[in-house]
């Protein structure tokens, strides 16, 4: 059964038992954490399309890790103008385990 879910601004094509890094959720380790923003369900031939979600439906993962991606670098430089900047971004993550899905 594969499914898509929708966190964190972001669209996540999903079945049972992935691991996937999601934006920051404020929740401790070992907890679990719904998902209601169920936006299609596929079992085998059989495809469900929400308008925009499925009523009722909610998957559930179990939190496996909160931590930080890996460095990106921003650089803007502009030649023979005497002008260089430099930065860095990591972005914050939590590792999640999906666990199941509950039909409403």
């Amino acid at each position: 059964m594969n499914f898509v879910i929708k966190t964190g601004g972001k669209q996540y094509h999903v079945s049972e038992g992935d691991k996937l890094r999601v934006e920051t959720l404020d929740v401790a380790l070992g907890e679990t954490v719904e998902f209601a923003e169920v936006l299609l369900l596929r079992d085998g031939e059989n495809v469900e399309v929400g308008t925009p979600h499925i009523a009722g439906a909610k998957v559930t993962a179990k939190v496996i890790e909160h931590g930080r991606g890996k460095k990106v670098k921003i650089i803007k430089f502009r030649r023979r103008k005497h002008y260089r900047r430099q930065a860095g971004h990591r972005q914050n993550y939590t590792c999640v385990e999906i666990t199941g899905i509950a039909r409403g």
